[in-house]
């Protein structure tokens, strides 16, 4: 994949197995925080709100999510791997077989906006 532009140019460069998986995840994203700020960072599509929100990538057979300092709690973590997703420490991974958890992920937005606004005052 060449050095996107902007986040439309990633999902159109992505392979065409990742491209569903990450318009959902764009679209769960603006919906949920609808004052993020949209763009390419690391060369890969991110998002901020008083920081760090969250970003994601394509690879070969899944895509990532990950989001900023608040980063996965350890029940987040268990509650996802208990559904089949592999975590980190502040990522998970969609594999192109699997649903996208958008209530976790809507809760996790919503997590890092209170952490990202807290450190803001």
């Amino acid at each position: 994949m060449s050095k996107p532009e902007d986040v439309d140019s990633y999902i159109a460069g992505a392979a065409e197995d990742a491209r569903p998986k990450l318009d959902q995840l764009r679209r769960l994203i603006t919906a949920t925080v609808p004052e993020a700020e949209e763009g390419i960072s690391w060369g890969v599509p991110f998002y901020k709100y008083h920081g760090v929100l969250a970003g994601f990538a394509a690879y070969k057979n899944h895509v990532s999510l990950g989001f900023g300092a608040g980063g996965l709690s350890h029940e987040d973590r268990e509650q996802l791997e208990a559904q089949g997703y592999a975590t980190g420490k502040k990522t998970f991974r969609i594999r192109f077989d699997q649903e996208v958890p958008t209530a976790a992920i809507r809760r996790l937005l919503k997590a890092q906006v209170r952490v990202n606004e807290a450190s803001r005052a």
